[in-house]
């Protein structure tokens, strides 16, 4: 049997395959009649990409042609293009695209990750992703590769200690569910996913944050107040978290608000706001008005809370609880000056 060369006449190298969608991505931006011809070439070109880079179901990719490959899309500033066109591509084309960018990012040489280290010196990349929550047609696609980024923490501290992190606070009140909801994901996956490099940037940006934050708790949209106490609740209770969790519960208007949440309509709102406002109760270090708001209205309290979700008779974990803040509580004694 004869030995096929690498790269047969159908299949073009990757120089040439970079060389060919980057020409006819030129010709889509013009969006003329010649538009079509153009697309087509773009599907077949992010194909032949994809193939190299994902290998076929008989074979492993090619390392040389992957390394090549990589060093194209660095060099023609391809990668950047498919980006910033990626309304031109058609549906299936987007999603290859998709798939091509988030396994270069992947690649590894060593412990170097290439195109963290390429993205980190063309941040603008992020920053592309990011706005592509305002255009519906690609809005999920971009979250996909933004959450794919956010896995490598330089590019995660990129986004946090950046103008535009504060976008999220709106794209995750959008009115398309669907986006709102994949928003919402990215933003939660920034702020967990790197404790330290998280709990840094909180303690330096506490007060823009959390003015920020505050709006979200008030939301009119049922999904997004819920995630966002949710998301509270994970934080304050995250240990690299305690300065602060510990300044979060000094303030009286944040203790305000947990209380209202607590008699919100919806039971899952209560039960949320109930694992945040536990933690101003049962903490040792009250701050004095905290103590005095918890003293001011202490019979209501224990009152509310002996019959508060009495049907989560199941949940013994949450029954224990409850019963241990009715105790502190009902144990506050006003301070002698």
């Amino acid at each position: 049997m004869k030995k096929m060369p690498l790269f047969s006449k159908s299949h073009k190298n990757p120089a040439e395959i970079v060389k060919t969608l980057k020409d006819n991505m030129a010709i889509l931006e013009k969006q003329d009649k010649k538009s079509d011809k153009a697309s087509e070439e773009v599907s077949k070109s992010l194909q032949a990409m994809k193939e190299i880079l994902c290998g076929t179901n008989d074979k492993e990719p090619p390392t040389e042609a992957v390394a090549q490959l990589a060093q194209e899309l660095y060099n023609s500033g391809l990668l950047v293009t498919l980006i910033a066109d990626l309304q031109l591509i058609d549906f299936e084309g987007k999603k290859d695209v998709t798939q091509i960018f988030n396994n270069i990012l992947r690649r590894q040489i060593g412990t170097r990750s290439p195109t963290v280290e390429y993205i980190s010196a063309h941040p603008h990349i992020l920053f592309m992703l990011l706005k592509g929550y305002e255009a519906p047609q690609i809005a999920l696609r971009c979250g996909i590769m933004l959450r794919e980024c956010i896995r490598h923490e330089p590019l995660a501290k990129i986004i946090l200690f950046s103008n535009q992190f504060r976008d999220f606070f709106k794209y995750v009140e959008l009115l398309t569910f669907d986006i709102a909801s994949d928003a919402f994901a990215t933003f939660k996956d920034l702020l967990t996913r790197h404790k330290v490099l998280v709990a840094d940037f909180l303690e330096q940006n506490y007060d823009t944050i959390f003015e920020d934050y505050e709006k979200l708790l008030q939301s009119e949209n049922y999904v997004t107040k819920r995630q966002s106490l949710k998301l509270l609740g994970e934080l304050i209770l995250d240990r690299h978290n305690f300065s602060i969790m510990t300044k979060y519960i000094s303030k009286p208007e944040n203790l305000k608000l947990m209380m209202n949440l607590l008699r919100d309509k919806s039971p899952n709102i209560q039960f949320e706001a109930f694992h945040v406002f536990k933690v101003f109760v049962a903490s040792p270090h009250k701050t004095q008005p905290i103590v005095e708001i918890l003293l001011k209205n202490q019979p209501k309290l224990i009152e509310f809370l002996s019959s508060f979700q009495k049907e989560r008779t199941d949940d013994e974990q949450f029954t224990d609880e409850k019963n241990y803040l009715i105790k502190q509580i009902r144990d506050l004694k006003k301070t002698t000056p």
